[in-house]
């Protein structure tokens, strides 16, 4: 890198409602379509928690589905018709999570910028695109303060 430049990593930037947030590009593996019946059909069971909403099956592999469109944007959130696939590092083991969101997703370059402020600890960056400031979540922290509540 030479002096003056500017490091630039990928993000993902995802829809919740009106609100777009990021996360690394590295942390994503895919974007899946929900679907009526079939692979991504979420499925419910009686012992769900705020975050953990349900499964479902990738890939023949079953995919929590942690929600976390009610922490960052409260209980009005129109319907997810899509899946974050996430790669996820949970007590020292690679695993993965399904993240509902509300809208297609886009890949952009940008400069992540430091927090201040009265950011919550699950934002671990922002980013500037077209006159909009994107959080940047860490969903490891996300997830333990949603699981510790």
């Amino acid at each position: 890198m030479t002096k003056g430049s500017i490091a630039r990593d990928s993000f993902v930037i995802f829809p919740l409602g009106k609100k777009r947030f990021a996360l690394s590009a590295e942390q994503v593996s895919e974007l899946s379509r929900q679907r009526e019946h079939g692979e991504a059909e979420q499925q419910t069971f009686p012992h769900t928690t705020r975050l953990l909403t349900g499964v479902v099956l990738r890939r023949n592999q079953i995919v929590p589905v942690a929600d976390i469109a009610p922490t960052l944007i409260g209980h009005e959130v129109p319907e997810r018709r899509f899946y974050l696939i996430v790669k996820l590092g949970v007590r020292g083991r690679l695993t993965q999570a399904a993240v509902p969101v509300t809208g297609e997703c886009e890949l952009a370059m940008a400069e992540r910028l430091p927090t201040s402020g009265k950011l919550p600890p699950y934002v671990s960056g922002l980013l500037s695109l077209n006159d909009e400031i994107v959080e940047v979540l860490d969903l490891e922290r996300l997830i333990s303060a949603e699981v510790r509540a």
